[in-house]
């Protein structure tokens, strides 16, 4: 057996699926799984996924954007023809450090669900596509849901091949040395004009089905959330050698913005702010930096409190490096406003899941993006830690499997009306 499991998966099950992946992509050093896009283990996840669609006889192509679309079309249905179908799946890439649920569990599950469709012996009116999202969580080019962005429409793919990661190297450069095409990222209404349904199961992130006792929820909304990049420069110097009132120091007004930050989150009911990662330029402990990098996240079911807060720290923060002698700039990596999904859709996921309570979540998710130019739907599985984007995320086995069956019910009930 190698790292990707047996040859042929267990049926129907997405415990066994991912159990089959469980080795690829872990972090001896932070914990869990670090599988950032077009990585080594992103790629052997986007690997063993093609070969459990192919064991299932889907049919998958991979489009100009690195989405993996794998199909299972109505009898006397082929590819040109595909139209009104409905699509479900998740995101295979990882934060640092991150658990083995928030995407896989999507994916596994999806894969399981079209078992359980064909074991009831459904027979599609329409064609279901099993897709994988690239680069969900950004974080190695720092814009989320990057791959249904680009489908959509709402990122330039001029800006996107320009991205950077942390080594300094391009999108563009990086996706092809991985085997793909930038030249082909971009918009895609054709093939969102054949879509009439997206459904997307994920772990819950938050502690609101354990509190509920119940295995699986329906969304409600996402808040709306945004990445914002703090450049603040100031003068390196020795820290021997410069007395404090001679110094320019950026990391001072890195801490300033940290507490600013905290300050305005928590004088807004119900916000969320977070620095969860900071780059120190040159790095040195007995160096006075010359430059701090940190990248706010804020989240708010308002979109006028997010851009408010962050309008609060960007001044604050401008008002200290000028007392510094100091220069910072803002800008703006991506927001996503908040995303009601379809009620039509929530009523139709409603009428087979008849006790599933509806929550909202904070976390973004590829959904969220495509609600704008699709119908999309969400399901969250149990999640008895609350815990999410870290190790110590879980989710049991029997609530797994009520996942695949809640979301082979809904399948069932789209694929057939």
């Amino acid at each position: 057996m190698n790292a990707r499991g047996p040859v042929v998966s267990a049926r129907g099950d997405a415990n066994a699926l991912l159990a089959e992946i469980a080795g690829i992509g872990t972090d001896p050093v932070r914990g869990g799984y670090t599988r950032p896009v077009f990585s080594a283990p992103e790629r052997d996840l986007r690997v063993w996924f093609i070969e459990r669609a192919v064991e299932r006889g889907l049919e998958v192509e991979t489009d100009g954007n690195g989405i993996l679309w794998a199909w299972w079309d109505p009898e006397g249905t082929d590819a040109p023809a595909r139209r009104d179908a409905i699509v479900t799946g998740s995101h295979l890439d990882s934060v640092p450090g991150g658990g083995n649920y928030d995407g896989p569990l999507g994916v596994a599950s999806a894969l399981a669900a079209v078992d359980v469709l064909r074991e009831r012996g459904i027979r599609p009116v329409r064609p279901l596509a099993v897709a994988v999202f690239p680069e969900e969580e950004g974080s190695r080019f720092g814009v989320a849901c990057l791959g249904s962005r680009l489908l959509a429409g709402v990122v330039a793919p001029d800006r996107v091949r320009a991205l950077t990661d942390d080594t300094g190297r391009t999108y563009a450069e990086v996706s092809a040395d991985a085997g793909f095409d930038p030249a082909l990222i971009g918009a895609d209404p054709d093939r969102l004009a054949a879509i009439s349904a997206f459904v997307e199961l994920h772990v819950e992130q938050g502690r609101g089905l354990v509190d509920l006792d119940r295995p699986v929820a329906l969304a409600g909304a996402i808040i709306a959330h945004g990445r914002w990049h703090v450049r603040i420069e100031g003068r390196g110097d020795h820290a021997g050698a410069t007395r404090m009132a001679d110094r320019q120091d950026p990391v001072v007004i890195a801490a300033e913005t940290i507490r600013s930050l905290r300050a305005q989150t928590l004088a807004v009911d119900d916000a969320r702010g977070t620095v969860g990662r900071i780059v120190v330029t040159p790095g040195g402990t007995n160096v006075i930096a010359s430059a701090v990098d940190l990248w706010m996240d804020v989240r708010h079911r308002s979109e006028d409190a997010v851009h408010t807060i962050v309008a609060a720290v960007t001044a604050e923060t401008q008002r200290a490096a000028a007392s510094e002698g100091c220069t910072v700039t803002v800008s703006e990596q991506s927001f996503s406003p908040t995303v009601e999904f379809a009620p039509e859709m929530r009523d139709a996921l409603q009428s087979v899941l008849l006790d599933a309570p509806v929550l909202d979540t904070g976390a973004g998710h590829d959904a969220g993006v495509l609600a704008d130019v699709i119908p999309t739907a969400m399901l969250f599985v149990r999640n008895p830690t609350g815990a999410s984007h870290t190790p110590a995320e879980t989710a049991g086995a029997d609530d797994i499997a009520a996942g695949v069956d809640a979301l082979s019910d809904v399948l069932a009930h789209l694929l057939t009306r």
